[in-house]
């Protein structure tokens, strides 16, 4: 990994500390806004920015996805990354909500979830430039990996990450679980 993308990722996170702690749209709850110290993070990894093979979704299924709170959301799920880690074939799924243009949404748990990250599960967003077809190659980049909004306050409500998105590797990569409870 170069030294820039390292840098550009710190620099990356420091801006969101910033936001996390001062911002008005910020999930921490204010009253613990001024003991907020930054969010704790994986170092970044290149082994954990990878190279993804996408299947496309020509007509895609519907998933309902469990929250924390108690109404379930309906995503589709458009596409499938194969990609490899230490040598191992896994894949996960992509999502948007339907008539969304936006990101794909791919929320996902591993070996670390409960443990060093948010007991349910992070997401990453990926922004392809333009439509994706079978076969395209991606970059999967974990060290980007967030955590849902919910992991700072019960006030938001977050989609679960279904069962086809838990990766049975540990992804030490990304952010860390919060330490405010």
């Amino acid at each position: 990994m170069s030294d820039d993308y390292a840098e550009r990722l710190r620099a990356n996170r420091r801006e969101k500390d910033e936001f996390f702690g001062d911002h008005p749209q910020s999930p921490i709850p204010p009253e613990h806004r001024d003991d907020f110290e930054g969010l704790d993070y994986f170092e970044p990894n290149p082994d954990y920015r990878v190279e993804a093979t996408v299947t496309v979704h020509d007509d895609p299924e519907p998933v309902e996805m469990e929250t924390t709170a108690s109404n379930p959301v309906r995503y589709l799920r458009i596409v499938t990354f194969a990609f490899e880690v230490r040598g191992e074939e896994h894949t996960l799924a992509g999502y948007r909500q339907e008539g969304d243009e936006g990101a794909i949404f791919v929320p996902f748990r591993d070996k670390t979830t409960g443990q060093q990250t948010y007991h349910n599960g992070r997401y990453m967003e990926l922004e392809p430039e333009g439509d994706l077809t079978d076969g395209d190659t991606v970059t999967v980049d974990f060290n980007l990996a967030y955590n849902p909004f919910c992991a700072y306050s019960e006030t938001f409500s977050c989609p679960l990450p279904p069962e086809e998105n838990w990766l049975e590797i540990v992804v030490p990569a990304g952010e860390k679980a919060p330490d405010i409870e």
